[in-house]
């Protein structure tokens, strides 16, 4: 049996550093889409996911797809916006086993209400405490992680 490949202490540093940044923008913009819009992320990701599909939706397997979630996880998000009006489940046209989300107007209303202050918080949190160029190595490492943790999905 190989031996451990045990991370050193930059190493460490780093996913440790990585670990915490991340719990810490979850908190903070789960926060903030509660109190403003009464959303999860999870609710809030669904929303911009359908309001960027042609005619503002997306069949529940291709939606479960983009919201990196399992579809019963999928399926508990979009229950609870469809009781809050935000979206509506249809039979999707020519599969009557196949079952769409679609974004309503009270949905789209609420993102376009949420989004500014989402976007600035963003832009506070995860963008403003980095330099163009820590951005730039930042962003080609996210490249790289996501091309690896694709095979994982």
């Amino acid at each position: 049996m190989a031996e451990p490949r045990w991370l050193d202490a930059r190493e460490l540093e780093a996913w440790e550093g990585f670990l915490e940044a991340s719990a810490i923008l979850g908190r903070r913009v789960e926060q903030q889409l509660k109190d403003d819009a009464g959303l999860s992320h999870s609710q809030y990701e669904v929303l911009t996911r359908l309001s960027t599909a042609p005619g503002g939706e997306l069949r529940m397997t291709e939606l479960a797809g983009f919201a990196k979630t399992s579809k019963s996880g999928l399926t508990y998000q979009v229950t609870q916006l469809e009781k809050a009006g935000l979206v509506q489940r249809v039979s999707s046209p020519g599969d009557d086993r196949g079952v769409v989300a679609k974004l309503t107007a009270k949905g789209v209303r609420v993102l376009r209400e949420t989004a500014p202050a989402h976007a600035e918080l963003v832009r506070e949190l995860f963008l403003d405490g980095l330099s163009p160029k820590q951005f730039a190595g930042f962003a080609e490492g996210i490249r790289a992680l996501r091309g690896r943790l694709s095979e994982y999905e």
